[in-house]
């Protein structure tokens, strides 16, 4: 392993020193370039450091001193993890970093996978959390994050040899994890296309993945339940992709109505803001999932679909499809490379179909006809008589993908 390769350490030195240190060493043993940055907000900061936390305190805008006179502690914790976020961006981007490790409980965890996610996709990112396990804490610490999770089950608490043996396989972990091939070395073998997909549109998505390959290229799925598109986006932000085929589009609205496919306020944007070509579609955007909880006596009385026994879709409302589509030209109208839009109109999805109690085509023309109203001359929308599973609108759409792809 020993090719020197970076890796950086973060750690709340004033609780957790005595554990940091041990898996520094542990990781200088396997021929890597530690590079401990500590996190503390108490005491004086761990003078052995290489990334004293003052200097952390200090690229978030503040210093230690400052953080020790306030009582703010949701403010302080901002300040450190804008601090080391900026810190580890740029030892990543002058070479320094190949890999990042964090050991700790909740706050520090927390603190850490904040930093983890501001760095690029691709980068080697490993927790060693005692709070790994806890409900709703994993979500928490991965969020969008390409992170992964090691549950060290007992307290990060002294060096007893059980201790010393999840810190042991952790080092060996992330080191292993650095030696991949990085994923700027990939970029540039095949034009890679991000892919949007759901089961109820999965075999369009299986289609036109096939198609594209034929061709050359590399598709990339990500699931547009929420999370899955929202990394997308991040991720066509870094320049990883060349182009967007987005046949899941639903969490634009589902961010509107506070929906459980809720893809966040930039759904839809980062391609247009890159200049990269996109085709779109439209699964599940005539759908909506409010959180059961939440429910109104109006979504009571909603057309419903079950997709199973814990996901409902409900019929979007003809108000809600209009928003949908004014939503949907706001954002394309912005773009700055070409936008293709492929429309079935005998469904949605799997879950429209005739004898669906959802299947309503004549009130999905309301958002055709609003976004056909509002968008630029330039962007093209192509109407297809087929449902978006029917193997003739997987081909019509990889037809619109060779011509805005290839040319």
């Amino acid at each position: 392993m020993a090719d020197g390769k970076g890796i950086l350490l973060i750690a709340t030195m004033d609780t957790k020193g005595v554990e940091a240190l041990y898996l520094r060493e542990r990781i200088r043993g396997l021929g890597r370039k530690p590079v401990l940055m500590d996190l503390s907000m108490a005491g004086k900061g761990e003078a052995q450091a290489e990334v004293l936390a003052d200097e952390v305190a200090r690229a978030g805008g503040s210093s230690l001193e400052q953080i020790h006179g306030s009582r703010d502690r949701a403010s302080n914790t901002e300040v450190m993890i804008a601090g080391a976020s900026s810190i580890a961006r740029r030892l990543v981007g002058e070479g320094e970093v190949h890999g990042v490790v964090s050991i700790g409980g909740s706050t520090g965890s927390l603190m850490a996978a904040d930093v983890m996610r501001a760095l690029p996709f691709g980068i080697p990112k490993l927790i060693i959390s005692s709070t790994a396990a806890l409900p709703g804490m994993s979500t928490r610490y991965i969020g969008t994050g390409d992170i992964t999770l090691m549950h060290s089950v007992i307290e990060v608490s002294g060096l007893s040899d059980v201790l010393k043996n999840v810190i042991d396989r952790a080092a060996y972990a992330v080191c292993g994890m650095a030696d991949a091939t990085p994923l700027g070395e990939l970029k540039g073998k095949a034009k890679l296309i991000a892919l949007t997909m759901l089961g109820p549109c999965e075999q369009c998505a299986s289609g036109v993945r096939k198609a594209l390959e034929e061709k050359g290229f590399q598709v990339v799925g990500f699931s547009a339940a929420g999370i899955g598109d929202r990394a997308m986006e991040e991720m066509i932000a870094q320049g990883l992709f060349d182009g967007v085929v987005d046949l899941a589009p639903g969490g634009v609205l589902e961010h509107l109505i506070g929906g459980m496919r809720d893809a966040g306020p930039h759904r839809l944007e980062s391609a247009g803001e890159m200049g990269i070509p996109q085709v779109i579609s439209t699964c599940s955007v005539n759908h909506i999932t409010p959180p059961k909880r939440k429910y109104t006596e109006d979504h009571r009385k909603r057309r419903k679909y079950d997709l199973d026994r814990f996901r409902t879709w409900l019929r979007a409302s003809p108000e809600e499809l209009t928003t949908a589509a004014q939503a949907f030209a706001g954002k394309l109208n912005r773009a700055k490379g070409p936008v293709r839009l492929v429309i079935p109109l005998k469904g949605w999805s799997s879950a429209d179909y005739p004898g669906s109690e959802t299947y309503d085509p004549e009130q999905d023309l309301i958002f055709v006809s609003e976004l056909k109203r509002l968008l630029k001359p330039e962007i093209e929308v192509s109407l297809v008589k087929a449902n978006m599973e029917d193997p003739e609108f997987a081909r019509a759409i990889t037809g619109v993908c060779e011509e805005v792809f290839i040319g």
